[in-house]
């Protein structure tokens, strides 16, 4: 503990000394393209990239027993976010890019599956009035809670937290589905649901063992008639200032610009998502388990004086059940809390501001008696708000003979 306390102490002194303040550039609303003079028909066009330095402070070894570096480089997300006003009635966005390029996904070529540039999402939009719209495609309307539908622009930590992308992989693509949603708002309530054809691929390619604990695969073994569909939703009350719907991805800070204090709830429901082998051995008997996921949270976010300081802080608990004893990843039937609080020091916005932050989640699984534990403990360097900013953190996870430490340096810009 004293060597982990020593390190954190060292980690925010360099920070502190080495990050430079480097002015303030002019940020309008990204490059905008005007097909009328009022700006009401457009397309919009923005741009983001997160590079990483991760320092591995315990030894690891490849599948051939081979030491990995200690340092390693990351292209942790390279996107281009697009969309388009046809009128006030109609909206269609585009959004692609990569994420996690390293070392080990590099291809000789460019044309590997890890340097791929891929879709996150392509939707179309009506509105049906002022405060209510329904779309469809490949979207981000999820449901649970805020974490399952974080932008990536705006986090205050250095990353989403993991097991908050409940179905990453599982039934969709990097957390998007194809389907159609409804979103909107009653006075300060605002909503999104959908109905969404789960994947039929899954990261959880294992087979089913007879007596056994479930195998999320429910949609490719059972078909879609009994398992091709999923269900989302998630409300939060905004108390305060009124946040905006108008895309789906909420906002982890926005440095003192609000007062924001919201009470959300959401849920994932996946009929027969995972399966089971009730049989034996030799006559298998395959069934399938319901997947539901619900979580309750509460966000606020607010100045403090009039110096420019503000904090952030976040809580979220959510029961996760995807079938009998399952365990697959970061995910498994259980629970979770986590939290984090960050901090914005007092200065001028138009210089670089700091923002030290603690983040820490518990996870509870019915399949193993250990509990997953995850601390991060960093400061954000904003040189010119979310869209120059340097981040520096330490991260510990525990987990039953697991005991990882990273040191994590990243720079983000995003126009």
């Amino acid at each position: 503990m004293r060597k982990h306390t020593l390190l954190l102490a060292g980690l925010f002194l360099m920070s502190f000394q080495y990050m430079k303040a480097q002015g303030s550039l002019d940020y309008d609303g990204g490059l905008k393209f005007k097909f009328n003079e009022d700006g009401s028909k457009y397309l919009r066009l923005i741009s983001w990239a997160q590079v990483q330095a991760n320092y591995n402070t315990d030894d690891t070894f490849d599948a051939n027993g081979k030491e990995n570096s200690k340092l390693n480089f990351n292209l942790r997300r390279a996107r281009i976010l697009m969309f388009a006003q046809i009128n006030k009635d109609f909206l269609i966005v585009s959004h692609f890019g990569l994420n996690s390029l390293t070392s080990s996904t590099l291809s000789p070529t460019g044309k590997g599956d890890g340097a791929q540039l891929f879709f996150h999402d392509v939707w179309a939009q009506y509105n049906l009035g002022k405060d209510h719209t329904v779309g469809g495609g490949l979207h981000y309307f999820n449901g649970i809670s805020r974490l399952n539908n974080q932008s990536t622009l705006n986090m205050m930590t250095l990353d989403n937290n993991r097991q908050s992308w409940a179905t990453i992989g599982l039934s969709d693509q990097f957390a998007r589905h194809l389907g159609v949603f409804a979103k909107g708002k009653f006075d300060k309530l605002q909503y999104r649901v959908a109905i969404n054809d789960a994947s039929v691929s899954t990261l959880d390619a294992r087979t089913t063992v007879a007596g056994g604990e479930a195998v999320y695969n429910g949609r490719a073994t059972l078909g879609s008639k009994d398992a091709g569909k999923t269900y989302a939703g998630y409300f939060d009350y905004n108390f305060l200032d009124q946040e905006s719907n108008f895309l789906p991805y909420k906002v982890g800070s926005y440095l003192g610009g609000k007062k924001i204090f919201n009470v959300g709830a959401g849920f994932f429901l996946h009929p027969k998502g995972s399966v089971i082998d009730t049989g034996t051995a030799l006559t298998p008997n395959l069934e399938g388990e319901d997947v539901s996921i619900f979580a309750v949270d509460a966000f606020y976010d607010a100045p403090i004086g009039d110096n420019g300081s503000a904090i952030t802080a976040y809580a979220v608990y959510q029961n996760s059940d995807y079938g009998k004893n399952y365990l697959y990843s970061a995910y498994g039937t259980g629970s979770m809390i986590y939290g984090h609080v960050g901090y914005v020091f007092k200065g001028d916005v138009a210089k670089t501001r700091f923002q030290p932050y603690i983040s820490y989640g518990t996870h509870s699984y019915d399949a193993v008696s250990d509990d997953r534990s995850t601390l991060g403990i960093g400061v954000n360097a904003y040189m010119s708000g979310h869209n120059s900013k340097l981040t520096l953190e330490y991260k510990n996870q525990e987990f039953g003979a697991l005991d990882a430490n990273t040191i994590s340096l990243q720079a983000m810009i995003y126009l």
